[in-house]
């Protein structure tokens, strides 16, 4: 236990000196998101100066869904975005190797080894639509204590589909590209669901649930209705899908065999 006390010290020191140390990059990461997210949201505004709703969603509800979607987005951004690097090189590069020689779980160890700090710029202006679009909602005490609960969820879908997907590096020596067009799939999370065409729709809500890190608890939020599956759903596809990237995960490292170049 006294190990893994220390190697938890190490790590948050390591997170507090890359953001000393990288401020440039800090700085210019979290402008581009929000040049990005801003672009985003000026397609909205302009969409919604040409028609009233969106299937019946007014501006500022997209614009909360929109935001809410961030928040899970960014903080596994922000944890847990090593596992891009094990899609894309650890393995094919033999770098993989070390994580297995330390006292901890190696999944634990990738997990946290990096702290990407562009993704403050996801979370803060995730924050802010979620700020300015308070207003549009009958906030009570339960659904304040549930927007706690649920993020965390949410998240666990983000990073246990980027666990599944990098673990398919394990076999195949590399999985950038799958991770990759996984996680486009994340956009379509901002909307709301029922713009799309019915085979889309079931895509993103059970088979790459995206759709659960935002549409479906934002929706609750807005409109106080279907709270077992809007909710309980969530909870339960993000357990789901986090036994699944485990699952994988060990079988990976079951079939692991160093590589390098």
């Amino acid at each position: 236990m006294k190990k893994i006390r220390r190697m938890h010290a190490i790590f948050i020191k390591q997170y507090l000196k890359q953001i000393m140390e990288y401020k440039v990059d800090f700085l210019i990461g979290v402008l581009g998101v929000f040049l990005t997210q801003g672009l985003n949201l000026l397609f909205l505004t302009v969409l919604f100066q040409h028609i009233p709703t969106l299937e019946g969603w007014t501006f500022e509800q997209v614009a909360f869904i929109y935001g809410f979607s961030l928040i899970p987005k960014g903080l596994d951004h922000l944890f847990f975005d090593n596992l891009w690097a094990l899609g894309q090189r650890l393995v094919r590069k033999g770098d993989f190797d070390k994580y297995l020689t330390r006292p901890i779980s190696p999944l634990f160890h990738v997990l946290v080894e990096t702290f990407q700090v562009d993704a403050f710029g996801e979370l803060l202006v995730g924050i802010i639509l979620l700020s300015t679009t308070v207003s549009v909602i009958d906030w009570t005490l339960s659904k304040l204590v549930l927007l706690i609960i649920v993020i965390p969820f949410a998240t666990l879908i983000y990073t246990s589909l980027k666990i599944v997907t990098a673990s398919i590096s394990f076999w195949t020596k590399q999985s950038g590209a799958v991770i990759y067009i996984f996680y486009m799939f994340n956009d379509f999370a901002k909307y709301p669901v029922s713009i799309y065409h019915s085979f889309l729709r079931g895509l993103i809500s059970f088979i790459i649930p995206f759709a659960f890190t935002a549409y479906y608890p934002a929706s609750y939020f807005l409109t106080g209705e279907n709270l077992v599956f809007n909710i309980g759903g969530l909870m339960l596809i993000s357990l789901l899908v986090f036994a699944l990237a485990l699952k994988i995960w060990k079988r990976g490292l079951e079939a692991y065999e160093s590589a390098g170049s």
